[in-house]
């Protein structure tokens, strides 16, 4: 995840830079179900409203949840499917509350309403992130169901009503990047806490949608659109979270937007971006699926690096003798054609090598989602 608001801030109250550091252990996305009301199309569970056999009980959850306190894991993000379909969610949260992690909540927002709001407030999540893939008939299409704007933007406003940490999630694709600015727009009109705009990745239904991923050009356009954004909106005083995630050749474009607009700033700039070291999946982000599998994030489910009904997750997560794990830890790591070559690859380590790998059968191969130029990483 690239912060872009705290870079942002590093142009006007830059502080000091110090060395890449990993947390204690990786925050954990958690599909605690696969089971979901909706069937979007860039879903990487692929999932559908029915039951999945074979998933974890809430005894086994609560289970590997003490096996990922011991393992120092900060961060649970409770998903899906929609978690909110999990017959045991508030208790779940609950008891990751009172057992210390930071929990969100990540939902598609059509199933909160006035009647469980409450109770949702009431496991006091620290983050509650819902989807929304574009403004009114453009999400209704995407999330195949007419009426989940409304759905999902009412859920919106009864959480932050309530004074919960509320977010959006966006995935841009040549479909629906013209309901960027509009979302901007709502972010701010709504007074909703956060942005995080999610490249298109190669997994699940977004795999087999991959012909509609946005050409670099709109997606550097958006990218300078959400710098712009941000720093206008901390200019005025707004007090906004933008984030991107899912492509971390963000970070290089933004030193060249800072290159560009704030030459003086530059250098600091650079050496924060070396300290926040990129993209992070296997190291600091982990993913454990419906069935209790072990992957080093959520778009790698055709991986599993061990299952938490046999080991332990710090046993499985430690593990190194995986090749793929032990590259991933790597720094830099063993990546090939540009991204080799590429001047920044400390900035942005590599990027998405689950997408080079569908596309190229490579997991070190060049990430064909970067989307500078040649010469842009040659300095």
């Amino acid at each position: 995840m690239f912060r872009i608001s705290q870079f942002i801030a590093e142009i006007d109250t830059p502080t000091p830079a110090g060395p890449r550091r990993n947390p204690p252990g990786p925050v954990v996305i958690w599909n605690l179900l696969r089971r979901c009301n909706l069937t979007c199309q860039h879903c990487y569970s692929v999932s559908t409203d029915t039951h999945f056999p074979g998933e974890l009980s809430t005894p086994e959850i609560y289970r590997v949840m003490d096996d990922l306190k011991a393992a120092r894991v900060p961060v649970l993000i409770l998903s899906g499917g929609e978690p909110l379909l999990h017959p045991d969610i508030f208790a779940i949260a609950r008891r990751a509350k009172a057992m210390g992690f930071y929990v969100a909540l990540s939902s598609n927002g059509t199933l909160i309403n006035a009647q469980n709001i409450g109770e949702i407030a009431a496991c006091h999540f620290d983050y509650v992130g819902v989807s929304l893939d574009g403004l009114g008939a453009t999400h209704d299409r995407f999330r195949r169901m007419e009426g989940a704007f409304e759905a999902s933007l009412n859920a919106i406003r009864l959480c932050r009503d309530l004074e919960l940490k509320i977010g959006v999630r966006y995935t841009m694709t040549q479909d629906n990047a013209q309901d960027l600015p509009g979302l901007l727009a709502l972010i701010e009109h709504e007074a909703i806490d956060r942005f995080y705009f999610s490249h298109l990745n190669y997994a699940g239904r977004g795999n087999k949608n991959r012909a509609s991923d946005a050409r670099h050009r709109m997606t550097r356009e958006a990218m300078t659109r959400l710098f712009d954004t941000a720093l206008a909106l901390r200019r005025r005083g707004v007090v906004k979270e933008f984030t991107s995630g899912n492509n971390d050749a963000d970070g290089v474009w933004f030193l060249h937007w800072v290159r560009a607009n704030f030459p003086e700033r530059a250098a600091h700039i650079e050496a924060k971006l070396q300290q926040w070291g990129g993209n992070a999946s296997g190291v600091n982000v982990a993913n454990i699926d419906n069935l209790g599998k072990v992957h080093p994030d959520t778009m790698w489910w055709h991986r599993t690096l061990g299952d938490v009904r046999e080991r332990s997750f710090g046993d499985i997560w430690h593990d190194r003798s995986d090749s793929v794990m032990a590259g991933l830890q790597g720094f830099p790591r063993p990546v090939e054609g540009r991204c080799a070559t590429c001047a920044h690859l400390r900035l942005c380590n590599g990027n998405t090598r689950v997408r080079a790998e569908q596309l190229s059968g490579n997991v070190w191969a060049e990430d064909p989602g970067c989307y500078l130029s040649d010469e842009e990483i040659a300095h």
